[in-house]
This record gives C-alpha cells, structure tokens and sequence, in this order.
C-alpha cells in the first residue's frame, strides 16, 4: 500500500464548535466576515491532527450563497482573506511542510448540475482564482457534479502554473449505494469523468461530499480506468456524515443533519478500505472533524 496524504475535514461543523455564527444562505462564509481568527484556528486544529492538506475556507464565496451584489463588491477581499487565513496557519507549522489548496466550488450551486452556465462560470472562477494564488499551493476543484464543471475549473486554473486535483460528488441515494455503477449527481459515470480527468492534466482525481458507502466502488473503478489508459493520477476520497438524502434542497436552504454511527473509529475503518482500493490522498467532508481526521491518519499509518 502506497503512503496516503491527509486531507482535513469539514470546515463548517468544526467552526460551530470554536464559537463561530453560521446561518443559511452565508454558511461557511460568515465566519470570515464575523470571526476570521476562529477560521484560523480550525486549519491549526486539523494540521494538529495530521492533516498535510488544508483548504481554504472560499466555498461559500459565491452568489449562489453570499449573493450577487455581496460577491461584487466583497468577493475579492473575502477570498483573499480566505487565503491568508489558510497560508498563516500552514507556514505557522514548524514540524513538518503543510500545503495549502485553493477551493474552487461548484459557482452555481452544489448538487445543482443542472443550474451550470458554461458562458458565465469563468468570469466569477477568475475573481476566486486570482485572489487565492497569492496563498496556495494546488487548486482544488471540489464538490462538483458534472464533468463539465470539472473542465471549467481546469481552464480557469491553466495559467496559473500550479497544479490542480478534481473532485466529485457522488450519487449517493440508496439505490446509488447498491449499484456496482457508480456515477456522479449529473447521472454522468466515474468511468466517464475518470477518462477525462485522464486528459486534463490534473494531477489527483477525487471524490468527496457524498457518503463514505459509495466512495469504494468509484475508487475501483477510477483506478481501473487509469490502469487501461496507462494515466499517472492519484486518487482521493473525502466523504461527508450527512444523514438522509442530499439532494432534496438547495445547499443554501438548510443544515443537514449528520449521522451518529459515523463516529472516528467507524470513518477510519471506510479511510482503510478506501486505501485499500488504490486512495493515496484520503480526508474528511462536511461533518468529519479534526478527531476523525486525527485517527484515520494514525490507523493508516500503521
């Protein structure tokens, strides 16, 4: 088994135990403009745990839940923020190197594949990539859920001079979790989004915001693809503990609740089976904190 990066987790869940005001539709996002030093110490509590990878905290920074108006006349100095909180806490680390990845969130709505605007997308992925680069070291296109989405995050970043990972989300429905296809939200296959990931250029292909049952299969089957295809590409997995179905509501409507069986002994047990399939780049989503992360990196370690 090849040595596995650490990811972190969930930003949000973990800003709510620090203290931090969170409400719909800003989520995520009102931490930086309310709290910003709690951000801060949540990338210092999942470095502590072991993650080698934090995220910036910019997948809020969008219209889709900050607004319009907002994002024009705040985008660019929150997204900022976003980066200089995450690169503070990675270069704070003496013990060890701490990468910083740029999130790059789905513009028009997570889970919404149906609401993406081809002509649109990139003016608002220019303000967010220009105004991370100063801070990280690979972008990270995450929770997408259309290839199409994917390609998007590729052209945006091709200037840029740094590397980049894709990650989708999966359908995770329950008869998602018994099919042996696995395919993302758009209803597009792994296979599919596994072959043109092999023609990107992006240097790791993920899958994450979906639940820990389905992350297997795609994993299998991603690492199949590559095999034919003779690609170099690392593959990753950082799954969510939302409970129920994800998909009924906007992710700006409301707080999904997360499962109680998913405790860090129970998420470590999917992180060895994950690596086991072939992820070498294995983390946590919404509602994973820095404990799950803290254990699964000692678990795969051994």
């Amino acid at each position: 088994m090849s040595r596995t990066r650490i990811l972190d987790g969930g930003m949000s869940r973990e800003l709510l135990r620090l203290g931090a005001e969170l409400k719909q539709p800003e989520w995520s996002a009102l931490a930086l403009i309310n709290s910003p030093d709690i951000v801060r110490e949540v990338h210092k509590e999942f470095i502590a745990a072991g993650s080698e990878v934090i995220t910036t905290n910019s997948y809020a920074l969008v219209p889709f839940h900050i607004g319009e108006d907002r994002f024009q006349k705040e985008g660019a100095a929150l997204i900022c923020l976003a980066g200089r909180l995450a690169r503070e806490a990675a270069d704070s680390t003496t013990d060890r190197k701490v990468l910083v990845a740029g999130s790059l969130p789905p513009i028009f709505g997570s889970y919404e594949p149906q609401n993406f605007q081809p002509e649109r997308v990139q003016g608002y992925l220019e303000v967010l990539v220009e105004n991370l680069a100063p801070f990280v070291d690979i972008w990270l296109g995450e929770t997408l859920s259309l290839i199409a989405e994917g390609e998007a995050i590729r052209q945006a970043v091709a200037g840029s001079g740094k590397s980049f990972w894709i990650s989708f989300t999966l359908a995770d429905d329950e008869a998602d979790i018994e099919s042996s296809e696995p395919k993302l939200r758009s209803g597009e296959s792994v296979e599919d989004a596994a072959s043109w990931a092999a023609s990107s250029g992006a240097e790791a292909f993920l899958f994450n915001c979906s639940k820990p049952e389905v992350m297997r299969e795609a994993v299998e089957t991603a690492a199949e693809t590559f095999r034919k295809m003779d690609a170099q590409i690392e593959i990753g997995v950082y799954a969510n503990a939302f409970e129920g179905e994800q998909g009924a509501s906007a992710a700006n409507e409301g707080l999904h609740d997360t499962r109680d069986d998913l405790n860090d002994d129970a998420y470590s047990r999917f992180a060895c089976s994950w690596a086991e399939a072939g992820a070498t780049i294995i983390g946590g989503c919404c509602g994973i904190g820095a404990a799950h992360i803290h254990r699964l990196g000692k678990t795969l370690s051994r």
